[in-house]
């Protein structure tokens, strides 16, 4: 048997469709080994939305290189859209494949080690076309509903690395859902590049999740993230249903109205925050994570306190925080007023203690609550880790080293070790 070990960067849906690779090769008669040990085939899922992003990508490529020197080496992604030439260029990379073609990779090598000539190229390009997800790298898994971007925020290259916005049909779906189900995974986690814009067939996302919903089986439902300008407003009546996690990650990108303007975000402040406040006063423990980019052209120390003062007010349990990143193609690498790195190291921290204290100031309102986690894995030590349903990481003692059922627990404690997580009993 051919060994073949993966290294996903990035998003959500790429560990997704790292996952789906991971079946189809375990399908195919290929033995999925762990990145760390040698391999025939190593592939590389990359990311490019900054230039740590690019910099982390080609350190695991070139580190992929050195460790199977005598190995294929394939790199897909977004990196392979926005510089397939330059990685194309380098002869240790065995085959470059784009995101359009990234569901083929088994059938290219496949064709490899059968001796035919094959270029990525040459297989049609078809962005679900995955098989539904057996063996996994996780406990949950993901499906994709929708790939694609039509916002052309400024500051944003995913329009032209992830191609227009498509949706995926709700027979496809719903089968999808089924089947992962069947294959025992409990949690599923609704994705896509901006899920909010699903549009197939007369079903928007609000339909097609209540599809979803009323499917068989003991399974919840979580959504990876959203635009806060992507569904209707009633969308929080959907977290009513007791499938659905009640959290959500809605990405601000900014606090400041003149900053979101210049980024192109289709909502106000005011907008987001009404939104946040509809979900509350339905269901007051929900809880919001939220993207968050410092140092954007012409972001003064004003723009960004009101960021830091709203990160406050939403009350965010958790804020991925990007010092903003120069794109080639944007419009936003052409515009003046382009702050020093270190404006946006020094705004980026300051958000990251806001997000630090909020995560603790969350966690302590949930003490004496009770959580239905899905355990993730059992350590030596009894210790069983998992997440509930807001998305808490919890820790708690059990006699049962089986992962991937559901447990409920008391949350009797926080433990504000870095990074912090609540204790259950």
């Amino acid at each position: 048997m051919k060994k073949v070990s993966f290294k996903t960067l990035g998003c959500r849906l790429n560990q997704y469709e790292t996952d789906a690779l991971v079946t189809q090769f375990h399908q195919a008669g290929y033995e999925v080994v762990d990145y760390s040990k040698r391999a025939d085939i190593t592939v590389i899922n990359t990311c490019t939305v900054t230039n740590q992003s690019d910099q982390k990508s080609r350190n695991t490529i070139n580190h992929a290189i050195r460790k199977n020197s005598e190995g294929l080496v394939v790199v897909t992604g977004c990196m392979a859209n926005n510089y397939k030439e330059q990685l194309e260029a380098n002869d240790r990379v065995t085959y470059v494949v784009d995101n359009e073609r990234k569901s083929q990779i088994v059938s290219l090598i496949d064709a490899h080690y059968k001796g035919e000539v094959a270029h990525p190229d040459s297989y049609n390009p078809d962005v679900f076309g995955f098989e539904t997800v057996n063996k996994s790298l996780h406990t949950r898994t993901s499906i994709k509903v929708q790939d694609g971007c039509d916002n052309y925020c400024t500051y944003c290259i995913v329009p032209s690395v992830r191609g227009k916005a498509v949706s995926r049909p709700i027979s496809e779906i719903l089968e999808n859902v089924k089947r992962v189900v069947d294959n025992g995974f409990k949690e599923i986690v609704i994705t896509g590049v901006n899920i909010g814009r699903y549009d197939y067939g007369g079903y928007n996302i609000e339909k097609a999740i209540e599809k979803i919903l009323d499917l068989p089986g003991k399974f919840r439902v979580r959504i990876s993230s959203l635009e806060p300008d992507g569904f209707g407003p009633d969308f929080h009546r959907l977290f009513q249903h007791p499938r659905m996690a009640p959290h959500l990650h809605l990405c601000i990108q900014s606090g400041s109205d003149p900053i979101l303007l210049k980024m192109r975000r289709m909502y106000t402040v005011h907008s987001f925050m009404e939104i946040v406040e509809k979900f509350r006063k339905q269901m007051p423990d929900f809880n919001f994570t939220t993207d968050v980019i410092v140092g954007f052209p012409g972001e003064t120390d004003d723009d960004f306190n009101q960021t830091a003062n709203l990160a406050k007010e939403a009350r965010f349990s958790h804020i991925h925080t990007f010092r903003y990143s120069r794109r080639k193609g944007t419009r936003a690498d052409r515009m003046d007023d382009q702050l020093q790195e270190r404006i946006k190291s020094e705004r980026s921290e300051v958000i990251r203690k806001i997000s630090v204290m909020n995560r603790i100031s969350y966690m302590k309102s949930m003490l004496e609550k009770e959580q239905m986690v899905l355990i993730e894995k059992v350590d030596q030590s009894g210790m069983a880790h998992g997440y509930g349903e807001h998305y808490i990481p919890v820790l708690f003692p059990t006699q049962d080293p089986s992962k991937n059922r559901f447990q409920k627990v008391i949350l009797t404690r926080v433990e504000t070790s870095e990074p912090p997580a609540m204790i259950g009993g």
